[in-house]
């Protein structure tokens, strides 16, 4: 099986493309209501705002990083600390179709700094770009990161043959509140993909894309494959609340 098949078919089936929408959705709507230009606001300040809750919501929908269950949670304690974390600053639309991920699935698996979330699929991490172009991302002017993951090799005809168990995958595990090491497998051994968006601001209108970015420094295409998340068939997120208590 090509690699685009094989990862979106992973990811949806795990839950996390419905909870990457869910998680720019939610990301999106609280940027707009807070935006005031009368209050001073620009657009690096909504930019740099969507980008915040969009890493802070991808956390809670995936149950990352300080929002990834304790040890002792279900135990009394814990699920009341991990439910109100989860919660706060949610919107009633936002809690009514949180999704519910197994925890575990995915941790936080930064590179070079740069947000970023891991499964048995791979790596991913979050690009911003101008609306109506984020399927022709400049990646050598994006981030030093970003450049690097825009130059790894292409895809291999069967991607079966890269999986991993998630253990394997980080090397030496997930660390503490789920965040895995960045060690050696950091590019050659573990594919990384990314998540670009996008908004225009006065239409609300916005895109999401998911897929392996190509270096185009010279022209060309600026993806291998990509997949539009905010057209693509997923099964509604709407679980709440707090995706059924966490099941």
């Amino acid at each position: 099986m090509d690699e685009q098949a094989e990862v979106i078919g992973a990811l949806r089936q795990a839950g996390v493309l419905v909870a990457i929408r869910w998680a720019y959705e939610s990301a999106v709507r609280r940027a707009l209501e807070t935006y005031s230009p009368r209050d001073g606001h620009d657009m690096p300040w909504l930019g740099n705002t969507r980008y915040v809750l969009f890493r802070d919501r991808l956390d809670r929908a995936l149950r990352c990083d300080r929002y990834a269950p304790s040890d002792g949670d279900g135990d009394g304690d814990g699920d009341g600390d991990e439910g109100s974390d989860l919660s706060a600053e949610l919107s009633e639309r936002d809690l009514a179709t949180l999704p519910y991920v197994e925890p575990g699935t995915v941790v936080r698996h930064d590179l070079h700094g740069s947000p970023g979330w891991a499964c048995q699929a791979g790596r991913f991490l979050i690009a911003s770009g101008d609306f109506g172009f984020v399927r022709t991302l400049p990646w050598a002017y994006k981030s030093r990161t970003k450049r690097i993951v825009a130059m790894q090799r292409p895809p291999v005809a069967d991607f079966e043959d890269v999986l991993f168990g998630l253990d394997e995958l980080l090397a030496t595990g997930p660390g503490p509140h789920g965040r895995g090491p960045v060690g050696p497998r950091q590019i050659s051994d573990l594919p990384t993909f990314v998540v670009a968006h996008s908004l225009e601001p006065w239409s609300g209108e916005t895109e999401l894309i998911f897929g392996r970015p190509r270096m185009n420094a010279a022209g060309g295409p600026a993806w291998y494959w990509l997949e539009d998340l905010g057209a693509i068939d997923l099964p509604g997120a709407g679980q709440g609340p707090l995706a059924t208590a966490a099941r």
